[in-house]
């Protein structure tokens, strides 16, 4: 992903990877779990639910907890993915003739593997639908584990095609968490909740042909994991993010509901009610998109907080400093690397 896109400059919640860090926790002893916060630059402490987390700061913290732990979904299930697993699913994938047949290679490497859940693939002409299935009815679901699974499932079908999957829609078998806006920047597609089991459904008739793989290319995709595979570069599977994209490619201080209502071809009582479905609101996505920028600056560090805050439409640094830490629970300078 590109520095100067509005996908790259996103971030989620705290509580959207809290369930990784737990699980993370249990594998670690303390001062191996401190060490890994730091060097990837996520705080060691406490971190309240409302903190916002870089998707950088994400991956770094897969990639070093990955190796470090011998476990390549770090505590997420019961049973350890041993080093070189991934590798070898790739390696399976690259071997397939379709992408349905691409996806059933996923169910039966993973049911290989784990002991808490099956893979289940349900196709028929109009709909493929991946789902994790319990073996035992109390097992509860893990949510960054389920949300990271499905994400490598639609990961590789995106890198086979070369381009983007398609997806219909998203279901997990959880409740709504406070975070839910956060599964925008990770799923092209609605994601529900409270379903009977988590799933993530496809049309095939989009399916695009694999394309062959090369040994090296797969090493790159291991390599930047898991940026190739947890984040979607989409623009255009939620209003949301396509008023996103809007704001950042315009002049986005000055831009009012009206004017991205016309750049997406729809009313602004149109847009309005859009946005209200998807639980946001036009002044919330502008907000995000300014706390955002404010975080990627703060964190490159070649301006002060001062032009930062004259920069993202702040006539005082004192403003700045208590909309940001309503934003994020923090103040700026914690965000500086």
């Amino acid at each position: 992903m590109s520095s100067h896109d509005p996908i790259s400059l996103t971030t989620v919640s705290a509580g959207f990877i809290q369930d990784w860090l737990d699980a993370l926790n249990a594998r670690c002893t303390p001062d191996a779990m401190t060490s890994l916060l730091q060097r990837s630059g996520l705080q060691t402490g406490p971190m309240a639910p409302a903190q916002r987390v870089t998707l950088e700061e994400i991956a770094r913290l897969y990639q070093l907890a990955a190796p470090e732990t011998g476990d390549e979904m770090m505590g997420l299930w019961s049973r350890p993915i041993r080093p070189r697993a991934l590798q070898h699913l790739l390696t399976v994938q690259r071997e397939a003739s379709s992408l349905v047949s691409a996806l059933f290679r996923f169910t039966t490497f993973w049911n290989l593997l784990l002991d808490d859940f099956r893979l289940e693939l349900r196709s028929n002409p109009e709909e493929v639908e991946l789902a994790l299935v319990p073996y035992l009815r109390e097992t509860a679901p893990q949510r960054f584990g389920h949300m990271l699974i499905l994400k490598l499932a639609h990961g590789l079908l995106s890198w086979l095609s070369g381009s983007e999957t398609g997806v219909k829609e998203v279901r997990f078998a959880f409740s709504r968490p406070d975070f839910a806006a956060d599964y925008a920047v990770v799923f092209p597609c609605p994601v529900a909740f409270e379903a009977a089991q988590t799933s993530i459904l496809f049309d095939p008739r989009q399916f695009a042909s694999p394309i062959a793989r090369s040994p090296a290319e797969a090493s790159v995709f291991l390599e930047r994991a898991p940026l190739d595979w947890i984040f979607t570069g989409s623009r255009a599977h939620t209003n949301s993010l396509r008023v996103r994209a809007f704001l950042y490619g315009a002049a986005w201080q000055s831009c009012q509901l009206p004017d991205a209502a016309q750049a997406l071809k729809m009313t602004p009582r149109t847009l309005n009610r859009r946005l209200k479905e998807e639980g946001t609101s036009f002044q919330n996505i502008k907000d995000a998109l300014r706390r955002d920028i404010a975080i990627r600056a703060l964190q490159q560090g070649t301006e002060s907080i001062e032009q930062i805050a004259f920069d993202t439409g702040f006539s005082a640094p004192a403003n700045f400093h208590r909309a940001f830490r309503k934003w994020t629970s923090r103040t700026p300078g914690s965000y500086r690397l």
